[in-house]
């Protein structure tokens, strides 16, 4: 059957998936230097708690804009330019300390002079950063949505979202060496620089269905076989706006919103903070934390494609793919729940909570996929991506406030003696996060209702 339809749709997935892998390499390589940086700066908890708020908290605001875009821009175009501001602005991080000394005048004459010229240099180059991949998944959402039927779009989205992964597994198998080797600038030069090489293949094989001459006909009418699901919106020209108010009007848009705030952070604790915590509580630093967070962050991408054709079961026992989804959710919800044992076996073994923390690292993978398309599920696709954007801002919101509730907790107990303590409160908000963002998701939407604007 496959073989008859075609799979070209697949390849643009793989292209979907290989930005995704590259957007998480060039963030995750901060948090990997983290502890040389901080060394070589002295730098606080706080500090670069500073610094990773201000990414998390440009890409927020960046993606209620970034979404807007793409939906006007289309997404061939939409997805290259953000792939270019953040490869630039992955390699500016190189150049931190000049960009702070060019920024202090600034400062000072603000009133500002608690921040340092490095610290402000990374807030800077992370600013734009967050800003650039802010068009990720936005784009990359309407592009699963413009080349795969629903019931295949969480599985899709699975595979993609998995480069995630990926990135932050090759990033702590590449970064702390390249760093060592040829020093830390060079470490956020090399990494940037693989944006340019995808843009080649992007500009080679991507163009929407209707005009991609690579489908057979067979494998567009596959795509387009959702049709008797189609409301009468995507029938409309995809010029014609949907005021961002009026996507804020309905449900289907809070739920989205709160279950992308609640978990979010979560992730993003995860990927800025393990490297910090192996330093703090074990003393791992450089190439000693590769292994560890290779072997976690392996776990994490068989949880975004197991996560991604999960609702398939229950789709295929006849859920409409939004409860399918939800089904599915629930039991993924659950599972972070072990988190809560990270802080009490760690006492064991470091490999205790990275097993652990992989684990629920995991299940976020799975809702990530999940959650994502029930946008898709529900809305118009002309207007997937300004959803996503919203959705996206209060996640990235979600983790700035993660951000800086970790880095007060650390600095805190770490003053008293019991840093641990700091991590103990925060696995068990990373824990429960999700059974919460779950239960009041489906308060909102009971069942599956397509929005109609």
């Amino acid at each position: 059957m496959q073989e008859k339809i075609g799979k070209y749709r697949w390849t643009i997935c793989a292209l979907l998936f290989f930005a995704t892998t590259i957007n998480y390499l060039d963030r995750q390589v901060l948090s990997l230097l983290q502890p040389l940086l901080a060394d070589e700066f002295g730098w606080t908890n706080t500090d670069y708690a500073n610094i990773t708020a201000v990414f998390q908290f440009s890409y927020a605001i960046s993606m209620l804009f970034a979404g807007r875009l793409i939906d006007k821009l289309g997404t061939k175009t939409g997805f290259a330019l953000a792939l270019i501001i953040w490869s630039i602005a992955a390699i500016l991080h190189a150049y931190a300390e000049g960009i702070g000394a060019l920024m202090l005048p600034l400062t000072t004459w603000l009133g500002i002079t608690t921040v340092s010229v490095s610290v402000l240099g990374f807030m800077v180059s992370r600013a734009l950063l967050g800003f650039g991949e802010s068009g990720n998944f936005p784009a990359a959402i309407k592009a699963t949505a413009e080349y795969f039927p629903k019931k295949e779009r969480s599985f899709a989205t699975g595979i993609f979202n998995s480069g995630s992964n990926v990135g932050a597994i090759l990033a702590p198998l590449t970064v702390p060496w390249i760093a060592y080797q040829y020093g830390w600038q060079f470490a956020f030069w090399a990494i940037g620089a693989f944006g340019f090489v995808w843009l080649i293949f992007w500009f080679l094989f991507y163009e929407l269905p209707s005009k991609q001459k690579r489908l057979s006909v067979a494998e567009r009418a596959y795509i387009e076989s959702d049709v008797d699901e189609i409301t009468k919106e995507d029938t409309l020209p995809a010029t014609e706006k949907v005021a961002w108010f009026k996507l804020l009007g309905y449900k289907q848009t809070w739920s989205f919103v709160f279950g992308k705030f609640m978990t979010d952070g979560v992730w993003w604790f995860f990927l800025f903070w393990l490297p910090a915590y192996l330093k703090a509580q074990y003393g791992l630093t450089g190439t000693d934390i590769m292994l560890p967070i290779a072997v976690l962050y392996t776990m994490t991408m068989f949880g975004s494609i197991g996560g991604g054709y999960f609702p398939t079961y229950f789709i295929n026992k006849g859920y409409k793919p939004y409860d399918g989804r939800m089904k599915a959710m629930l039991i993924i919800a659950l599972i972070p729940l072990v988190v809560l044992l990270a802080p009490v076996l760690g006492v064991y073994s470091v490999w205790f909570p990275v097993i652990l923390i992989g684990i629920g690292a995991s299940a976020h993978q799975a809702w990530s996929a999940n959650i994502f398309t029930t946008v898709s599920d529900m809305f118009p696709k002309k207007t997937v991506a300004s959803v996503i954007g919203i959705g996206g801002m209060a996640g990235g919101l979600g983790g700035v406030f993660m951000s800086k509730l970790g880095g007060y907790l650390f600095d805190h107990y770490k003053a008293l003696g019991h840093i641990e303590t700091g991590y103990t409160i925060m696995f068990t908000i990373c824990a429960l996060a999700y059974i919460v963002a779950w239960s009041v998701m489906k308060a909102l939407v009971p069942k599956m209702k397509a929005v109609e604007i």
